[in-house]
């Protein structure tokens, strides 16, 4: 498979906003790697290999371990992650699935274990991954 086109240099603006909405993002309070789970398992479910190279290797340079990163697509059926990392990972799912919707219990566990502002930024965290796996997957971006 080849790469087709390159985003940035055909729409650097778009691209610009992409980076501003992670610019927002490293402002928020999800802890870094928080973030890069919720990246590697939006990736996992969206099927973006750019994305998930990428966040894998940056979730290991915050100190992941590979057993968790190989447990994460299972991560329901595992004792490695804590109360609010699933919180954090049930919502990501459900978000990035959103045409089965966003239950009411993943919702209402999000709000109890994170707090209201946490879980919108996650929720934005979710929205921002997603929009990258679509211009990664659709312009068919490789791993180096």
């Amino acid at each position: 498979m080849e790469t087709r086109l390159v985003m940035e240099k055909v729409e650097p603006e778009a691209y610009k906003a992409m980076f501003a909405m992670e610019k927002y993002l490293r402002t928020t309070d999800i802890a870094p790697l928080h973030k890069e789970l919720i990246k590697i398992r939006a990736s996992q479910i969206n099927g973006c290999a750019y994305c998930i190279d990428m966040h894998t290797k940056d979730a290991r340079k915050l100190g992941e371990t590979e057993q968790r990163i190989y447990a994460l697509n299972a991560w329901r059926e595992t004792p490695f992650f804590s109360q609010e990392e699933r919180a954090i990972l049930a919502l990501t799912e459900e978000v990035t699935l959103i045409s089965h919707h966003v239950s009411d219990a993943t919702y209402n566990t999000a709000i109890q274990v994170l707090g209201e502002k946490l879980t919108a930024q996650v929720m934005m965290a979710a929205v921002a991954i997603n929009s990258w796996n679509r211009i990664g997957i659709a312009t068919r971006m490789m791993p180096v």
